[in-house]
């Protein structure tokens, strides 16, 4: 499971018996990690499994796609109860509100896209609960991500899912190098298919549950929802403006607007050419900028946080790196130049790309076809 060719080892990469090997999994109730936990529990593991009760379950319960909501704990502990390993719920909900939802509300305020499926992951559940993990006496920390870990000539590496189409590595770019020594990604090399088989050959009774689909911390879907409940009256009206300085119409807040937007924006007919989409989010004049869709085409992108996965150490010397790069979880690698001027941080794409969002990650790989490799990534400051 950890990529080692050792065959002393066992399959989590450690020099003992399977019994002897403690793993703390975290387990939100969905079918992965539920699955997870059981395939290492039937290997012989000594499995603590640990759920997270993040946010009040009268406002998630009602959406039956959220993750670690009042059902999703039930369904995690009784796997735990059909695998004969214990499991435990802690309360993180002024930890989840404080680092995750505060700053997605925030995010989009200034004007920005979040992603707090990142947020989470480098706070949350890879920080706090590796924490409780290391406190429990684990040997290591597993979860149902669809990524793989190989170790490396330099120690344990992130690389892309056997399954593309289900893969994660966009959503964990912000893993450092001592978080990834202790983590463990069962999953990696499953298809989802392989993940609901092997959960109806244990038995789960989440083997035919769904896939999260949305924020789990939005309840409707919709996220301003979320916003106008903890961030009270800041919805400020502005202007809605064309690319050529004509003013086209009201907005009546900037948090109600992406970029590449094309539906909802609210203006009358005759506005200009047709369609229109945001191009930009302008926080200090509280405008949100409209044009044609060529203008949302951009090829230099200003990154800030960097997370260095590669090969050695992130320095000077990675100015003219080529790379690929996601700048959306959806969407495949591609080529692109690693610029370093000053104390700036750029990413040069080799073909102009659309909707790229400042607050949305821009996630690095290995720069050969398959990408397979994940070597870090940064948060999107602003593009050209």
């Amino acid at each position: 499971m950890n990529g080692s060719k050792n065959t002393n080892l066992n399959s989590l990469g450690f020099a003992k018996a399977n019994s002897d090997t403690r793993v703390v999994v975290a387990m939100s109730g969905g079918v992965d990690s539920s699955v997870c936990a059981a395939l290492l529990a039937s290997e012989g593991y000594d499995v603590i499994g640990v759920t997270l009760q993040l946010y009040d379950h009268g406002e998630t319960i009602k959406k039956a796609k959220a993750c670690c909501a009042g059902q999703d704990i039930y369904d995690a502990k009784r796997v735990a109860e059909m695998m004969n390993f214990p499991h435990y719920v802690l309360d993180y909900e002024d930890n989840f509100r404080e680092k995750v939802i505060e700053n997605f509300a925030d995010t989009y305020l200034a004007g920005s896209t979040p992603i707090p499926c990142v947020r989470c992951n480098q706070t949350v559940k890879f920080h706090d609960l590796l924490a409780v993990a290391k406190d429990l006496g684990a040997d290591c920390m597993a979860t149902g991500h669809y990524i793989k870990r190989i170790m490396g000539s330099e120690g344990a590496e992130l690389h892309r899912a056997h399954d593309h189409g289900k893969d994660q590595s966009y959503f964990l770019f912000a893993t450092t190098r001592e978080q990834l020594d202790y983590l463990r990604f069962p999953l990696g090399s499953f298809s989802k298919s392989e993940t609901r088989s092997l959960a109806v050959k244990f038995g789960l009774n989440v083997a035919s549950k769904p896939d999260s689909q949305d924020i789990c911390f939005v309840p409707t879907g919709k996220y301003t929802d979320v916003i106008e409940k903890i961030r009270p009256l800041s919805g400020k009206p502005g202007n809605i403006v064309h690319l050529n300085g004509q003013v086209l119409g009201k907005h009546r807040g900037i948090m109600y607007y992406t970029i590449g937007q094309r539906r909802g924006l609210g203006l009358p007919d005759g506005s200009g050419e047709d369609p229109l989409f945001v191009i930009k989010i302008d926080q200090n004049t509280n405008q949100v900028i409209v044009g044609p869709r060529e203008a949302l085409k951009r090829k230099k992108i200003w990154l800030e946080d960097i997370n260095w996965l590669g090969k050695g150490e992130y320095n000077k010397n990675l100015d003219g790196f080529q790379l690929r790069v996601k700048v959306r979880s959806t969407r495949s690698p591609v080529l692109a130049t690693f610029l370093l001027e000053g104390d700036e941080i750029i990413v040069e794409l080799d073909q102009p790309d659309e909707g790229i969002s400042p607050g949305q990650a821009c996630v690095f790989y290995s720069s050969e076809s398959s990408a397979k490799r994940t070597l870090g990534g940064g948060w999107i400051v602003k593009t050209q």
